[in-house]
């Protein structure tokens, strides 16, 4: 597939917006993991694709950069409040499947990478992590933009894309790293 046909797979998935960027140009900040670690989201320790199980920040930033190129994702949601939980969840694992569905015609395509996900992985709830069992499937479990530290207001300036999409909408971004 060319860049051209990849960002039109994307936006035909539902993607609000797509771009393609050189993986050695998105910024790292390992100073974003203490907010997984204060486990807002509830995953801490009890999923794979959460810290500290999915790996430190710097063997995170070290898979991105093992391909060249990711092709960043952007969805945006009418949320009435930022406090509706439901709503936020709903909206992120919609915006994972879209992912998980552009991620498969790539790879079927030629291109293997890395997903990574508005939020940690839920393909299994609960995930296996918490009965000590190995992960049901470890070659599609994303992980998020924190737990890889990527500072994401600075990628969606790189992208072109609004990072801050106005009142009562809600803007979630993921990404693939490819070759």
């Amino acid at each position: 597939m060319t860049e051209q046909e990849i960002l039109q797979c994307a936006i035909d998935a539902g993607f609000a917006a797509a771009a393609i960027v050189d993986t050695d140009k998105i910024v790292f900040d390992t100073s974003f993991r203490p907010y997984c670690e204060e486990n807002l989201c509830g995953q801490y320790g009890v999923n794979y694709s959460c810290p500290p199980d999915c790996g430190s920040p710097e063997e995170m930033k070290a898979r991105i950069l093992a391909h060249k190129k990711a092709l960043v994702f952007q969805t945006v949601w009418q949320v009435a409040d930022y406090s509706d939980a439901p709503a936020i969840k709903q909206a992120k694992k919609d915006h994972n499947a879209f992912e998980l569905a552009v991620v498969k015609q790539l790879r079927e395509a030629g291109h293997p990478g890395i997903m990574v996900g508005a939020s940690g992985c839920a393909l299994c709830t609960p995930c296996a992590r918490q009965e000590s069992k190995p992960c049901n499937f470890p070659e599609l479990k994303y992980s998020c933009m924190s737990a890889y530290c990527i500072f994401v207001k600075k990628l969606t300036d790189l992208c072109g894309m609004e990072y801050n999409c106005g009142e009562g909408l809600l803007g979630l971004f993921g990404m693939y790293a490819f070759d």
